[in-house]
């Protein structure tokens, strides 16, 4: 897998250690559970773990393993820690700390290399695809004399949205039979099963230690900092040059735990990693770009809590496929996954499981829209999105370009029918279309409908209701979107209709929102305190989409307009420098990043509507249209290694917040680097 190696070299270690504490990694297992920590070992947020279980509802994703406090006694007699000592929770005052001399990302996964005591050691972590199990490898590749490895289970069963000082139990119970272990907490709880292979490594138990751990990124978040974790003992053994020590940990069953040896887990999930980029577009398929590819494995998964889907899906001969928003605390959104669709599965060859997840959500339509987002641990969605439904059929249109799955649009024509009823005569939160001009409107106190989402408490940031661009946008491209496949289906009677509405909405759009005193269009007409003259990225989809609403000669400006003001090497700014509730950084806790999240903050998936419309005037500007992605480039080796995040701070140096790890981001960043192959 040479081709598919990130490293962070020793050198970049060297000069800049405390790039290991803000640098993180992340492994997914395909049910919505994943493993991540940081790049030093230390445990600095809530949603750190070596194992993130992802269980049926009402429990949804839980914390079962923090971390392994791992030691290595040298050679020379001296003890050294692999990870950060603060991650035991009480660091002796002699500790030494190994010199990590390397770690890579390699397909996907993480590698650290020590230098401790004479030996040379390496450490991977793994999680076989669809199952909650970790496997953390130790491997000696030298050592003069066998070393000592000491490594002691770090826990709290604790639900992944709590606060770290809320588990989901105070008292723990461990059993062995043999070299098996077993941690419950209780009958409701899932259980902890923990074992080692490759050497004789029998476990201490201490009599249960408990332990304090600052978690310093959410305390700068405005969160809950101080928790107790607890462990039942330790792991002790010797290990000799050449031989692998492998520390397993799940809440599945003992023979799905035992089914493999750990070499054949490694080869198996590395092969299927190696198919997942062979199956990717040609462009795609290698350096940084194929590391996005096995990015995007990430989102897609099972969800494993949601039974009753499962069932449903598989009685009809099918499956069910979602996609987590972001890595660490989104779960799947329907609007991200919508938007995200064709760079997550279209671009990397995944054509069946994009079916899926057009199908999945089309079950759920209720009231002419589908689900905002489904909270972790409920088997029901949220609605409350005027926009995500519409880019249902803007994800259906690229899904069958590609595809031409007419079963598939047969099927979901009458949900459409549906959307576009609901929509003309009203649905929840204030959305429906307004006779006098066809334009769509949205809006309801207390909810945040479009993208620009933000909300404490009761306060609703950007609210945006009224008639949004970006919203009316959407709307012509789904009204032209469905007369097209009505003429195909059903003949020209049955898409005249619609075709008259969109001819309506097009004609008020172009003359209800452009600004001419500004050069480009309003963000909001018939708002609650009038027309919004903000300039914000939203508008770049009137030139965008597949059928742009605005009239041609206006392109340009509105094009430069986004350009000169909301441009960035990492995405479009929210809001142009200059305007009133402009925000240069987003930090702070979650009134402060929330006031900030729309308001200058950049978003890395707009970058992918920018190319869009800059190839709408520059057809031919491959090349051009390529560069505007560079920027991306060299944000792999930062915040999350070998993803993209989720936003950047609105000014230079563009440091990343939010998700270290986003879909839509990666997403736009693969389907815009196919669309400017060539």
């Amino acid at each position: 897998m040479s081709d598919f190696v990130r490293t962070l070299s020793h050198d970049l270690l060297a000069t800049d250690p405390d790039s290991t504490g803000t640098r993180e990694w992340l492994v997914a297992n395909g049910l919505g559970g994943y493993a991540s920590g940081a790049v030093s070992g230390a445990v600095t947020r809530r949603y750190h773990g070596l194992l993130i279980a992802a269980l049926p509802a009402p429990l949804g994703r839980v914390l079962m393993l923090s971390h392994l406090s791992d030691v290595v006694v040298g050679a020379d007699g001296h003890e050294y820690w692999l990870s950060s000592p603060e991650a035991s929770g009480h660091p002796r005052e002699d500790a030494q700390t190994a010199a990590l001399q390397e770690f890579r990302m390699e397909a996907g996964l993480p590698v650290w290399r020590f230098r401790a005591g004479g030996a040379v050691i390496e450490k991977q972590i793994v999680l076989p695809h669809g199952q909650n199990i970790v496997h953390v490898t130790y491997r000696v590749l030298e050592t003069k004399e066998p070393i000592r490895l000491r490594l002691r289970p770090v826990l709290a069963f604790r639900t992944l949205e709590s606060a770290v000082d809320r588990p989901l139990a105070r008292a723990y119970r461990i059993t062995a039979a043999g070299q098996r272990y077993e941690v419950s907490a209780g009958p409701d709880l899932p259980i902890l099963r923990m074992a080692i292979e490759g050497g004789d490594f029998p476990m201490t138990l201490d009599g249960g230690v408990r332990s304090e751990i600052y978690y310093r990124v959410e305390d700068e978040r405005g969160y809950q900092a101080h928790g107790s974790l607890w462990t039942p003992g330790y792991f002790s053994g010797v290990a000799g040059a050449g031989q692998s020590i492998t520390f397993a940990a799940a809440t599945e069953e003992w023979w799905r735990l035992e089914a493999l040896p750990p070499t054949d887990v490694l080869r198996f999930e590395t092969g299927r990693r190696r198919r997942i980029i062979q199956n990717a577009h040609p462009s795609l398929r290698h350096g940084a770009m194929a590391e996005l590819v096995l990015s995007a494995d990430s989102f897609l998964f099972v969800p494993a809590g949601r039974v009753a889907d499962q069932m449903r899906a598989r009685a009809e001969g099918d499956e069910v496929r979602t996609v987590i928003a972001g890595y660490h605390w989104f779960t799947d959104w329907g609007r991200d996954t919508m938007i995200a669709l064709e760079g997550l599965t279209l671009a990397t060859g995944r054509h069946m499981e994009a079916g899926w997840i057009l199908h999945t959500f089309g079950h759920y339509i209720r009231d002419g829209l589908i689900p905002n987002m489904f909270p972790d641990g409920k088997d029901r969605g949220l609605y409350h999105t005027a926009d995500a439904t519409l880019w249902f059929f803007h994800a259906l249109h690229r899904y069958l370009a590609v595809t031409g799955d007419r079963d598939t649009l047969r099927l979901l024509l009458p949900k459409l029918h549906e959307v576009i009823d609901f929509h003309r005569h009203g649905t929840r939160f204030g959305i429906g279309v307004d006779p006098k001009d066809g334009l769509l409107r949205q809006g309801q106190e207390g909810y945040q409908l479009t993208w620009m989402d933000a909300k404490v408490d009761d306060w609703v940031v950007t609210p945006r209701r009224g008639k949004a661009v970006e919203i009316n946008a959407l709307w012509y491209n789904a009204l032209r979107l469905m007369t097209d496949w009505l003429r195909e289906e059903d003949g020209e009677a049955a898409a005249l209709p619609l075709e008259e509405l969109a001819d309506q909405a097009r004609a008020s759009f172009n003359a209800r929102f452009w600004c001419q005193s500004a050069g480009h269009l309003f963000d909001v007409v018939d708002g609650e305190h009038g027309d919004d003259i903000a300039c914000r990225p939203n508008q770049i989809f009137a030139v965008s989409l597949d059928h742009p609403v605005l009239e041609r000669e206006r392109w340009k400006p509105v094009v430069e307009t986004v350009r000169k003001h909301l441009l960035t090497p990492v995405g479009l700014r929210s809001l142009a420098p200059g305007s009133r509730d402009y925000k240069a950084k987003y930090f702070g806790d979650l009134r402060a990043r929330d006031a900030a999240y729309h308001q200058g903050t950049v978003w890395g998936w707009l970058i992918g509507p920018y190319v869009d419309a800059w190839l709408k005037l520059h057809p031919q500007d491959h090349e051009g249209a390529r560069r505007l992605l560079e920027g991306f480039l060299p944000h792999l080796d930062e915040a999350g290694i070998g993803t993209v995040s989720e936003i950047f701070d609105a000014e230079p140096p563009f440091t990343p917040r939010g998700c270290i790890s986003q879909a839509w981001s990666v997403a736009e960043v693969l389907r815009c680097w196919v669309k400017t192959d060539g």
